[in-house]
């Protein structure tokens, strides 16, 4: 009974382990039809007899992103809404431009793990460990450097040179998905009640409404 019990046991782990990230494909390709309305968890396929080159293709990661914004940072996404072949793969990839000392925000990726390669300039780099221990774990990258960020972790980003800084990262994940936590915490629609917040972070009420007018 005991080793049934066990071999059960090692059954539902190796089970969760396999469907920790996006489920395989079960065929050569599955592009995404982005005409089709049928809701799934991932996108349905369209004929393989339909695919063509440019299911599989993206063209543009040579050209710098617009970082005139409040972070002096832009992200130019590359996953399936851009390429339909990547559906079912797990993997996609971004570009990430930074202005001087500009930032990418903590946020996480709450379907993908990250691995960031440096392209140009120097960044600091650094994620948070989960509750309880909060351990930020932090480096300085420069030109061809290599950091990653486990999947779920708060993470970030920032250029801490005098010229604009490049990165390349790969994700996990066809559709990795963001949550921003600034964003997510004063931006959310509708607001997050401003009792909540100020217990939350220990500030008054107006400190509150002051950064939800910001967002």
């Amino acid at each position: 009974m005991a080793s049934k019990f066990l071999l059960l046991a090692l059954l539902a782990i190796t089970s969760s382990i396999a469907f920790a990230s996006d489920p395989s494909s079960l065929q050569d390709f599955c592009v995404a039809d982005a005409k089709n309305s049928v809701l799934v968890n991932g996108l349905v396929c369209k004929d393989p007899k339909l695919a063509e080159a440019n299911d599989f293709f993206f063209s543009g990661l040579h050209l710098a992103g617009n970082t005139s914004n409040a972070v002096g940072s832009r992200v130019t996404p590359v996953n399936v809404a851009q390429i339909a072949g990547l559906n079912a793969l797990g993997i996609s990839i971004a570009r990430i431009d930074y202005a001087p000392w500009g930032i990418n925000p903590p946020h996480t990726h709450p379907r993908a793990s990250e691995i960031l390669a440096v392209l140009e300039g120097s960044l600091k780099v650094g994620f948070v460990t989960s509750n309880p221990e909060n351990r930020l774990i932090t480096k300085v990258l420069e030109k061809g450097d290599v950091f990653v960020f486990p999947v779920g972790l708060v993470h970030f980003q920032q250029n801490v040179g005098y010229g604009n800084a490049v990165a390349i990262a790969a994700l996990s994940s066809q559709n990795p998905g963001v949550i921003t936590i600034a964003n997510a915490v004063f931006g959310s629609k509708p607001d997050i009640s401003a009792d909540i917040l100020a217990k939350a972070f220990q500030v008054e009420k107006n400190t509150v409404y002051n950064f939800q007018s910001k967002f």
